[in-house]
């Protein structure tokens, strides 16, 4: 197992090669499934969770190294360089609950959070709204990309990039916050589907509709599994009616977005073309998440040849990820550690956040 860490170590500092036989990812390929191949015979929506035995996570660990086992080899290779941390919300920050207004982040977690972001650039990617996201984390020294990544809000002032220069990307012309927001024109759309979605599920006992700004969630975790079909029916009936949105899935969530072609990946790369930190080899983006939707990042990691995708899960899952977290409370561990790391590694009274122009 321990050869198999330093593989996986090797790749994701770069260097080692992927197969070239394997076709080079491009963001927005390879997307969460469609409503137009999705039926509910073979879909998760009526999916149990999957029964696995000790030994098949065992044996998928073993793909999928502990960050927690492998920090001190991943921290060791990261010397000297500049890491970035991604995050995602629920399932990563937040256990995921049956009520989703209710996820709320620990008082020990958001600490952390706050901890990291002293010393690194940090970043919050969640499919929820950007406003509600803030809700929940409560932290001004963090970045929020919402909608998955349809919603972004820009550094509150220029960053200094890496040759020590300062962007001015960040802000208009009268030095106020900017927002990307790639999906804007489809707003009056999106509103239109959310009141037909309230009208056609409003009969189904437990199904709850979640304003996401530029998406929109359908959440059935607490929808009886004989309701799962006409659940499924009554929103892909609405979407017929609106061509230019697709339907993915989440955990026990549907999720109807505009198709672009953006999403978590994208949304990593502006990011850090943002900071100035797109085209440094010495960036380290680590980027935490759950959820089929943080594949796309973790593809965008894989392809840039540098950086720790790490995916949080306490089964076994088909995962672009090099390496694993099995829930929020090892999470909380792993951002602990890199917190206290990045400390006692400083040689300057200067944290990075502060050195790149990062408000705490």
């Amino acid at each position: 197992m321990f050869k198999r860490s330093i593989a996986k170590l090797n790749q994701a500092m770069g260097f080692q090669r992927s197969s070239t036989n394997k076709p080079k990812m491009q963001p927005g390929n390879d997307r969460s499934t469609s409503m137009r191949t999705t039926n509910i015979k073979s879909h998760p929506i009526t999916s149990g969770p999957i029964s696995i035995n000790d030994a098949s996570y065992d044996t998928w660990v073993v793909e999928h190294p502990s960050a927690l086992g492998s920090f001190d080899q991943m921290m060791k290779a990261a010397k000297g360089k500049k890491i970035a941390v991604f995050l995602d919300y629920d399932g990563t920050l937040a256990p995921i609950v049956d009520n989703p207004d209710l996820a709320f982040m620990s008082d020990e977690m958001r600490s952390a959070v706050r901890e990291v972001a002293k010393y690194f650039p940090t970043f919050i990617i969640t499919g929820r709204s950007r406003d509600k996201v803030k809700e929940f984390v409560q932290l001004s020294n963090v970045y929020y990309a919402g909608s998955h990544g349809m919603d972004i809000l820009a550094p509150p002032r220029p960053v200094k990039s890496c040759d020590g220069k300062y962007q001015s990307i960040a802000l208009d012309k009268k030095g106020n916050e900017v927002l990307f927001q790639p999906a804007k024109k489809f707003l009056p759309a999106i509103q239109k589907i959310q009141t037909a979605l309230e009208e056609k599920v409003v009969k189904i006992q437990g199904a709850r509709i979640e304003d996401n700004r530029f998406c929109i969630s359908v959440h059935f975790r607490q929808v009886r599994e004989e309701d799962y079909e006409t659940l499924e029916k009554d929103v892909k009936s609405v979407l017929e009616h609106y061509p230019e949105f697709h339907l993915s899935w989440g955990k026990k969530v549907m999720e109807i977005r505009p198709s672009i072609q953006w999403d978590k990946g994208d949304a990593l790369e502006y990011l850090l073309d943002t900071l100035g930190l797109s085209n440094s080899n010495d960036v380290i983006p680590v980027y935490i998440g759950d959820d089929r939707t943080d594949e796309d990042a973790f593809k965008v990691i894989q392809r840039r040849g540098q950086g720790y995708p790490i995916i949080v899960s306490s089964s076994p899952k088909d995962t672009k990820a090099s390496f694993s977290l099995h829930d929020p409370s090892e999470v909380l561990t792993f951002l602990l550690r890199l917190a206290r790391w990045r400390k006692s590694s400083s040689s300057s009274s200067r944290s990075l956040a502060q050195i790149w122009g990062v408000s705490n």
